[in-house]
């Protein structure tokens, strides 16, 4: 007996921050709600979304989504003013946000938004504790994806 396949990773990405593994040495990842208001909800749906140049920061024990920008539809309400760089509250449970306090209490570790993504309908942010890297461990990351590349392709002919 097997059991199904999730849907597709790729299908349910909404927006991806791709520098965030190159520019830090993520520890461990968490995956928080998002609290959005209804026109946020439908331009994400459409993936108006970056989370490339944002943040997140605990203030006041509660953690927030600083700097991600969610780009209004041109067909919401006359009523609503849109904000797209709007600070957005994250949802998680105590124990998590007193961990990530622990965490980024540290010297040099830092939050950083990885991806946003649909699970079950909601909308989720995927966010690491990471510790910013250096110049040379770039270079080293850079040089060991090459050689795995390389090592591949020799491997691939010798057959």
């Amino acid at each position: 007996m097997s059991r199904k396949k999730k849907s597709n990773a790729g299908s349910r990405l909404i927006a991806q921050n791709r520098k965030a593994r190159h520019e830090y040495q993520i520890e461990d990842d968490f995956e928080a709600g998002i609290a959005l208001l209804g026109w946020e909800v439908k331009a994400l749906r459409q993936g108006r979304a970056n989370v490339a140049e944002a943040y997140v920061r605990i203030v006041d024990g509660e953690p927030y989504l600083i700097g991600a920008q969610i780009q209004a539809l041109q067909t919401v309400s006359t009523h609503v003013v849109p904000e797209p760089n709007r600070t957005r509250k994250l949802l998680l449970n105590k124990r998590e946000i007193k961990r990530l306090l622990g965490a980024t209490e540290r010297a040099g570790y830092t939050l950083v938004p990885l991806d946003l993504h649909w699970t079950n309908g909601r909308a989720k942010l995927q966010f690491g504790i990471g510790k910013g890297k250096k110049l040379h461990d770039k270079r080293q990351d850079i040089k060991n994806r090459d050689w795995g590349r390389d090592k591949a392709r020799l491997m691939r002919h010798h057959d």
